[in-house]
């Protein structure tokens, strides 16, 4: 009976993770499609997470859309949280297990957030504009002790993360979590390509963040910090913007679709 039980939870587990993967994919996305209208002159705006979430609910069938979605970003934290504490892919107690554990215990909050962001706009208390909620948590560090070291550190370390997405997009290191068996040499091919540039993409994004961070500690104002939606309109105001911009929001969308990849073809193990 024990046993039933536990290959029921690892059975739901898996479902929620592969659907929490899926509706982070819309999200990213939702914010390319947005930035990539605004780069080729169709419309669209640039944005963050929070405003994609926003843009989803004033679709037809926005509200179900939106609560799917939510129902997959709450199966996502959970994910992050079985990863951190149950640890079912080894990462193990070591310097490096604990940090990549600690790692998925904050990507848990973060999606946790974004969770509840779409919680509230389904229930309409909620904008799910672009308020800068790293204008916001950028001026409560500064106002601490040491506040321009911890800004600084943070932009170095999401700097870093930035390298990071290089790092896996160009050593492939993520196919070793896909089980691409059933595709021909050809679909595997196109699949390597969309996750990389994916990856690429979001790693220009978190380095500009990342230096936002730093600027902000430069000058002890957390006005210059910025998210992804300022990210986005940095590259705008660049020579040769649009492109710039195009680019990376393609990027963003294959980003998406490489998290709906995850969704479909991750190798999961659950506890």
């Amino acid at each position: 009976m024990t046993q039933q039980l536990t290959h029921h939870t690892s059975m739901w587990v898996e479902r929620l993770a592969r659907f929490g993967y899926a509706s982070k994919g819309v999200v990213y996305g939702t914010v390319g499609l947005l930035a990539a209208q605004t780069a080729f002159g169709t419309g669209g705006r640039t944005t963050d997470t929070q405003g994609a979430l926003q843009t989803i609910v004033n679709q037809p069938f926005g509200k179900f859309l939106l609560f799917l979605v939510a129902i997959g970003l709450i199966g996502f934290v959970i994910w992050r949280f079985v990863q951190a504490i149950k640890d079912p892919e080894n990462k193990g107690t070591d310097a490096k297990g604990l940090a990549q554990r600690i790692g998925y215990a904050a990507n848990g909050l973060i999606y946790a957030s974004l969770a509840l962001t779409a919680v509230k706009i389904i229930l309409g208390s909620g904008s799910g504009g672009n308020s800068n909620s790293t204008e916001d948590w950028t001026g409560r560090l500064l106002s601490q002790p040491f506040g321009q070291w911890l800004v600084g550190t943070a932009g170095a370390f999401v700097i870093g993360l930035g390298f990071y997405q290089f790092y896996i997009a160009f050593s492939g290191k993520f196919r070793k979590e896909l089980n691409l068996t059933e595709l021909s040499n050809k679909e595997r091919q196109w699949v390597m390509a969309i996750c990389r540039f994916g990856l690429a993409a979001r790693g220009i994004v978190f380095c500009i963040i990342g230096w936002f961070l730093i600027s902000a500690a430069r000058q002890s104002d957390a006005s210059a910090a910025g998210g992804l939606d300022e990210a986005l309109q940095t590259l705008a105001q660049q020579p040769y913007g649009p492109w710039l911009l195009g680019i990376v929001a393609l990027g963003l969308v294959a980003y998406g679709i490489y998290m709906v990849i995850q969704a479909r073809y991750r190798q999961l193990i659950t506890p």
